[in-house]
């Protein structure tokens, strides 16, 4: 007899969802999806309700990396013209960018002190 595993799909979507990180408390994550045409970051409560889109630009948005108390998230973009890293509010106010050195900027994280 084999089991199968049933992965139920949180976003309801059949869009392509990438890049998910768990929020630190364990309650939402931050994927990015192309559902919208281009690549945005939204965020899910960790039961699949409450989908929220953060983002909202022509550019692509990609890799979200939540802050470890939170309240903020990275994520990479090419809202300036190259990929580089911006930090937003954890509800997609103040998105600001981090970097600005033309390079291909990707996957940013956080460090704990």
């Amino acid at each position: 007899m084999s089991l199968e595993v049933i992965r139920p799909n949180l976003t309801g979507d059949l869009a392509w969802d990438a890049t998910p990180a768990w929020s630190p408390d364990g309650s939402r994550i931050a994927f990015a999806s192309f559902r919208d045409g281009n690549f945005e970051i939204y965020v899910i409560d960790a039961d699949g309700g409450n989908l929220r889109r953060l983002t909202d630009s022509p550019s692509w948005e990609r890799s979200p990396s939540w802050s470890p108390d939170g309240s903020k998230i990275a994520f990479y973009s090419d809202r300036g013209g190259n990929f580089e890293i911006y930090v937003m509010d954890a509800d997609g106010a103040n998105p600001t960018p981090l970097t600005s050195n033309g390079q291909q900027n990707e996957y940013p994280a956080w460090m704990r002190r």
